[in-house]
């Protein structure tokens, strides 16, 4: 039981920090940000949010350092939106996941590449 409640709070904190960080939060450090994805912890004290940031490493460092600075009125606008007893610690992590799939699929096209000049030669 607890875990589908964590599974549904998780959902949830995903869809309000999107909004929050798309329509309210006004820091230019933070550049174009998706949330990938959200683990609640069963007990709801923690919420590890993964994020995905378009553009190279400096930008990825930037936006990490403008949302860990936002995080306190995340949490609070959490507090607001969602109806829980208590509001779960926020952390924001990088998502690597987005990068190494892009990564692999660059792979397979060149194989792919190479096959089809072997195949022709």
């Amino acid at each position: 039981m607890t875990y589908q409640r964590a599974v549904r709070v998780a959902e949830e904190i995903q869809k309000e920090v999107s909004g929050i960080i798309q329509k309210e939060l006004k820091d230019p450090r933070i550049g174009f940000v998706t949330i990938t994805g959200v683990d609640v912890t069963s007990d709801l004290k923690l919420a590890k949010i993964f994020v995905s940031v378009l553009g190279d490493e400096k930008a990825r460092e930037e936006t990490l350092l403008g949302l860990e600075k936002a995080k306190g009125f995340i949490r609070r606008e959490i507090g607001h939106r969602i109806r829980l007893k208590n509001v779960p610690e926020i952390m924001f992590k990088f998502d690597e996941s987005v990068e190494h799939g892009a990564r692999i699929s660059k792979l397979l096209h060149t194989i792919h590449e190479n096959e089809t000049q072997e195949n022709k030669e």
